[in-house]
């Protein structure tokens, strides 16, 4: 999970800027494919460094989540004044050093114009408060909304229902995450429309719809995640040898980019909460959700960039047509007269029963 939530919509549209710019720069033949793939490596430190800590650490008892009791109006209020600073604070912290380092190469390096200064910063004003409140939004909102939907459908409901409940809301708040858009916008802006926004859209709501019912699916049965996390990648690393490079580094950002904070703050709560309505245990149950939503989208992409290669093949194969033979046989004697000349000139046929074409 460590991974998987350390995209999100302030770390997407930087480094995916970042590295479309570093390959702008260079300009060979790879640029395109290059310019995408560094957020999913992203996911890789983190999951190393918690991996690590694991080795050190045996935690026990604790609760994996707190929801907040709000039994009127005046609660809700209370609890976003209460927390609203907090965002502000972070929101700050994050985008302070993007800001500096971006005013020590405006002085040192860029020297933009003042129209475009003014035009940067009212976007960074926008996206700060933007960012604050969807960050409380998220986190103050949608935690105990994920938790409470997840207990009442595993208590009123069978687990199938469940299941299905939970494909049609990993198909729909996917279309909701900020860095979607991102991504979505930059893909079929590199590609030049080969790959659309739309089809990118219809893939990641299919890939982390999937991702939730398998979730939901553990939840109810307890089966082991790596069972699922372990297969699911081997596939998606045998299908890089068969899909263009520049299908397997968009594959790979678009699950990362999918997994962002609606994940973790909607999806991981409603399986936390249907997990403990169910009397199991959250911590091998419940957790994994954000892992699965960051994995489906790669096979799911990687499958569209292998339908995108055979169908190129295939028309590569039909443009070939084989020549028809033609014998053209200008090789006149130089003692012929002009009449022999016109004679010849007029011996042309053309045969319609037959391919072939004399002269």
């Amino acid at each position: 999970e460590s991974g998987a939530v350390t995209t999100g919509p302030i770390m997407v549209p930087f480094v995916m800027a970042l590295g479309l710019g570093l390959a702008s720069i260079r300009g060979d033949k790879t640029t395109e494919e290059d310019s995408f793939g560094l957020v999913s490596l992203s996911l890789l430190g983190p999951i190393i460094i918690v991996l690590i800590l694991g080795l050190f650490f045996t935690p026990s008892g604790g609760s994996a989540m707190v929801v907040p009791e709000l039994k009127s109006l005046s609660d809700i209020v209370l609890l976003y004044s209460s927390n609203f600073a907090e965002y502000l604070v972070q929101t700050a912290i994050a985008l302070f050093p993007i800001i500096f380092l971006f005013a020590i190469f405006q002085v040192w390096k860029l020297h933009l114009k003042t129209k475009r200064i003014l035009k940067i910063g009212v976007g960074t004003i926008y996206t700060y408060f933007g960012l604050v409140l969807f960050l409380a939004s998220a986190n103050i909102g949608f935690m105990p909304a994920g938790y409470q939907l997840g207990s009442i459908l595993i208590e009123n409901t069978n687990s199938l229902v469940l299941v299905l409940v939970g494909l049609a809301i990993g198909y729909f708040v996917v279309s909701a995450e900020p860095a979607v858009f991102v991504l979505k916008r930059q893909v079929e802006d590199v590609t030049e429309g080969v790959i659309s926004g739309k089809s990118m859209g219809i893939g990641l709501s299919v890939g982390v719809a999937v991702s939730v019912g398998l979730a939901m699916f553990r939840v109810v049965t307890g089966f082991p995640l790596l069972y699922f996390i372990i297969p699911g990648y081997v596939l998606t690393h045998i299908l890089t040898f068969f899909i263009p490079p520049l299908f397997t580094s968009i594959a790979y950002d678009s699950g990362a980019v999918a997994s962002g904070p609606l994940a973790a703050t909607f999806m991981l709560p409603f399986a936390i909460g249907a997990s403990e309505a169910n009397g199991g245990n959250i911590y091998t149950d419940a957790f994994g959700i954000v892992a699965l939503v960051a994995m489906t989208p790669v096979i799911i992409l990687s499958l569209f960039g292998l339908a995108y290669a055979i169908k190129s093949r295939t028309a590569e194969r039909e443009t070939i047509i084989p020549a028809e033979d033609t014998i053209i046989d200008l090789d006149y004697s130089s003692e012929e007269t002009d009449e022999e000349s016109d004679s010849r000139s007029n011996e042309f046929r053309l045969d319609s029963n037959k391919e072939d074409t004399y002269i």
